[in-house]
């Protein structure tokens, strides 16, 4: 079975990544870096998620050889104009820190008007293999509530509410929340440009 790279450790990402593409890429087995040998990871500089994305795809590709797939995603907030943005996975100070991110974000949001707390989910998706490279994003629009709700998600999931929701993203299944997802929406985009690829057949 061909393999594809997930440029990612984070093993709930892995897991919504395997659950969008395996149903449209049945003959592909999605793995992640904790399945290959381990290679030197480098930060993430870019000003877009389009960049952090290529740039994460580029290097798992170059140092394994398998056609690779890696995402950039983060919370954008009106009244935080845009921000966290490419910083929302290290936005309290230590990648990863979901607790940490939550409480600051709420604290910074503390006295903004309610009407001020539109924000959306974004994504870009990059795949890279021998013969070139594809970005596609996804975006999920919606609203923050002040207080966390639900055990489904991960990140800012139990803060942000769809559009068309009166639940949290961390409070959908995971099938809603895959139909909706700005991650679901890239995957969704990526599946056609995979298709037929040399590299994945």
């Amino acid at each position: 079975m061909t393999r594809l790279l997930v440029a990612s450790r984070n093993s709930k990402k892995l897991a919504e990544l395997r659950r969008i593409l395996a149903p449209e890429l049945p003959d592909v087995e999605v793995i992640g870096l904790d399945d290959v040998p381990a290679y030197d990871e480098v930060p993430e500089p870019g000003a877009t998620f389009a960049d952090n994305a290529l740039l994460k795809a580029r290097e798992g590709f170059a140092h394994t050889g398998l056609p690779t797939v890696a995402d950039d995603s983060g919370l954008a907030v009106d009244a935080l104009n845009g921000m966290p943005g490419v910083l929302s996975a290290r936005w309290s100070g230590r990648h990863g820190d979901d607790k940490g991110n939550l409480r600051l974000v709420l604290g910074q949001l503390a006295d903004a008007d309610d009407e001020r707390l539109g924000a959306a989910f974004v994504c870009a998706v990059a795949f890279v293999d021998a013969d070139g490279e594809v970005i596609v994003d996804g975006r999920m629009p919606g609203r923050l509530i002040r207080e966390p709700r639900g055990a489904n998600g991960f990140g800012y999931d139990p803060i942000f509410v769809p559009d068309g929701h009166d639940v949290t993203s961390a409070e959908l299944d995971s099938a809603d929340k895959d139909a909706i997802s700005h991650r679901g929406q890239a995957l969704r985009a990526l599946v056609p440009h995979l298709l037929g690829r040399s590299s994945l057949s």
